[in-house]
C-alpha cells in the first residue's frame, strides 16, 4: 500500500510521502475499525502481538502498519516527521478499507493517533492512548539522548542494557529468570529494528500539546505508573487536556502488555465495548 493524499488537508500542510509502509490487516471485513500507532524502536508485532487477537475476537477489523525501519517497512531516508507518519498510517487504514476507525497508540504511538485525530477528524472515532506523552519531559529527552549516541556509536549492548532499564519495572526486571534476562540484554545489532534512531529521534521532538484541546472523539488515557521513561505525569497531562477523556492506571513499567497484559487488554476492550466503538 502506498500513501494516498488527502485533498482535504491544504497542500502546504502536506508532507513528503513515507517508503511503503508494511501493513497488517485482520479480524472480519466491515467489522469497527481500529488503527494501531505502535512506539518508537517497537513494531506492530512487539507492541500488538496480544492486542491484534483480542480485537479480532471481538469483531474488530484491524490495521497496523510499521514505521520506516521496523518489521518489514524499509528505513526511511532521512528524518522522521509526525505530520507525514500520521498521515501514511490513516492512509494505509483507509487503503484497507476503513473510513472510520478508533486510533489506538502506545508511547510514542499515542502522538502519532492524537496527530492523526487533529489532521484526520473525519475518519478518526476515537483515540485509546497508553504509555504516551504530549511532549517528552527532561527525564525522557535523556533517556531518548542516551539511546541516540549509543546507536551513534554502535553500542548495541549498551542500548539494550538502556531499553530493558527504561522499559522495565524493577520488579519485572529483576523477577526476570537467567535466560530471559540474557535474552532481553541480547547486543545483536539484528535485533532493534533498523529505523530504531530515526524513531527515537522523532519520539523526542514531538509535541502535540496545541492539538489536544481540539480531540473531540471518546478517548481513554492508560497510564503506566511503574514506567521509569515516560513518567504517567505524561498520560495525566494528556487526560487533562483531552476534553472528556477517561484515565486508567495500570501497575506496570513501560511496556504493559509484557508486565500487566490481561489487564491492559481488558482495559481497551471495555472502553470500547462501552463506547460503541
Amino acid at each position: 500500500m502506498t500513501q494516498i493524499p488527502d485533498a482535504r488537508i491544504p497542500a502546504a500542510q502536506q508532507t513528503v510521502a513515507l517508503p511503503p509502509l508494511s501493513t497488517t490487516v485482520a479480524g472480519p471485513a466491515g467489522g469497527p475499525g481500529v488503527l494501531l500507532a505502535h512506539g518508537a524502536t517497537g513494531s506492530v508485532r512487539d507492541n500488538y502481538g496480544t492486542l491484534i487477537p483480542a480485537l479480532t475476537a471481538t469483531g474488530h477489523r484491524v490495521v497496523a502498519s510499521d514505521y520506516p525501519g521496523s518489521g518489514e517497512t524499509p528505513r526511511a531516508g532521512g528524518p522522521l516527521e509526525l505530520d507525514a507518519l500520521a498521515d501514511a498510517v490513516v492512509a494505509e487504514a483507509v487503503a484497507a478499507g476503513l473510513e472510520t476507525f478508533t486510533a489506538i497508540g502506545f508511547s510514542m504511538g499515542t502522538a502519532v493517533a492524537v496527530r492523526a485525530a487533529a489532521r484526520h477528524p473525519e475518519r478518526v472515532r476515537g483515540l485509546v492512548l497508553t504509555a504516551g506523552l504530549a511532549k517528552a519531559d527532561a527525564r525522557a529527552r535523556v533517556w531518548l539522548d542516551l539511546w541516540l549516541r549509543l546507536l551513534d556509536h554502535g553500542d548495541y549492548q549498551g542500548f539494550a542494557q538502556a531499553r530493558a532499564l527504561s522499559g522495565l519495572s524493577p520488579q519485572q526486571f529483576n523477577a526476570l529468570p537467567p535466560e530471559e534476562l540474557a535474552a532481553v540484554l541480547d547486543p545483536d545489532p539484528a535485533l532493534p529494528p533498523a529505523g530504531s534512531a530515526e524513531q527515537a529521534a522523532l519520539a523526542r521532538e514531538v509535541d502535540t500539546t496545541a492539538d489536544l484541546p481540539g480531540i473531540a472523539v471518546p478517548t481513554l488515557v492508560i497510564a503506566t505508573t511503574l514506567d521509569a521513561l515516560l513518567d504517567p505525569a505524561n498520560s495525566r497531562y494528556l487526560a487533562d487536556h483531552i476534553p472528556g477523556a477517561e484515565y486508567a492506571e495500570v501497575a506496570s513499567g513501560h511496556l504493559p502488555m509484557v508486565e500487566r497484559n490481561e489487564e491492559w487488554l481488558a482495559l481497551i476492550g471495555d472502553f470500547l465495548a462501552a463506547r460503541g466503538l
